[in-house]
């Protein structure tokens, strides 16, 4: 067999007179008939203590397992390629200091730079590819202002990996990864955001201002590091390649982070299609238009 180890996530047990089962990653267990092998023999082997399966009943049951996707060949988990190790950090400290601890952990090369001002820009795209940077990474803890995405909503065109959060209130929201033209950008959330809300004109205004606010809602050291760990684990799983395991594509999801709770919850989002400009109207001879 060329797997024989149990897959991240995959335990077995054994369970008082009914013998073994399986719990598998999302939680659920299953039984295992065994036919009489050895158990202590079969939770060597799955364990990874022991090299080939001892007969012909226990390559029964390794092959099951690979069969239910539940073996793993034993490989080391993969390091953070060279080529997309350069990362560049944008927005409030609160944000991209835990978020540079997490990527530098995980192999990257996090490079911050801070703007002069709250929400300020650090320029147009030639700024934004300064570097030659594999991955832009933008973190508010606020809303985003009108227009200040704009260019960076460019780099995939760029062949640069684009990812961003930011805080209304006590939400926050991680948008979808953008790795190529095709993918969503803020322009896209902003207008799906905006069509599937009956208080689109308060949510436009609620963007651009003026806002009263009573006392601050900024983000608390577990908020940050949520926020933090699910962007890291959006570069890591593009970065290397990793295979989707969630029911939404990471590329066409929106996570919106109750703060008050720390609950997340995915939301489905879709590029915006391009809106063909409207013809010109010719009024008819002797008509007026």
């Amino acid at each position: 067999m060329s797997r024989s180890q149990l897959a991240p996530g995959v335990e077995v047990v054994a369970v008082p007179g009914r013998g073994l089962a399986v719990r598998a990653a999302e939680g659920e267990f299953l039984g295992v008939r065994t036919r009489g092998a050895d158990e202590e023999a079969l939770f060597r082997l799955l364990s990874g203590a022991a090299g080939e399966p001892a007969d012909d009943e226990q390559r029964r049951l390794v092959r099951a397992f690979e069969d239910a996707g539940y073996l793993t060949d034993g490989s080391p988990s993969p390091e953070w390629p060279a080529a997309r190790r350069n990362v560049r950090l944008l927005g409030d400290p609160v944000l991209t200091e835990p978020l540079a601890a997490q990527l530098t952990a995980l192999g990257a090369r996090p490079r911050t730079a801070r703007a002069t001002a709250p929400g300020a820009s650090p320029g147009g795209l030639d700024d934004l590819l300064h570097d030659d940077p594999a991955a832009v990474v933008w973190c508010l803890d606020g809303p985003v202002p009108g227009g200040l995405w704009d260019a960076a909503d460019r780099l995939p065109a760029h062949g640069v990996a684009w990812l961003r959060c930011h805080r209304e209130g006590r939400q926050a929201y991680v948008e979808p990864l953008a790795a190529a033209p095709e993918d969503v950008t803020s322009a896209h959330v902003r207008a799906r955001r905006l069509a599937a809300t009956p208080a689109h004109r308060e949510l436009a205004a609620y963007w651009s201002g003026p806002r009263a606010c009573g006392a601050p809602a900024g983000l608390t050291p577990p908020a940050a590091g949520l926020l933090a760990a699910l962007l890291a684990d959006d570069l890591l799983r593009w970065a290397t390649g990793t295979p989707e395991e969630a029911a939404l594509p990471a590329r066409r999801r929106l996570r919106r982070v109750d703060l008050r709770t720390l609950t997340v919850t995915e939301h489905p989002v879709l590029p915006v299609p391009a809106v063909a400009p409207m013809p010109e109207v010719t009024p008819a001879p002797g008509k007026n238009g």
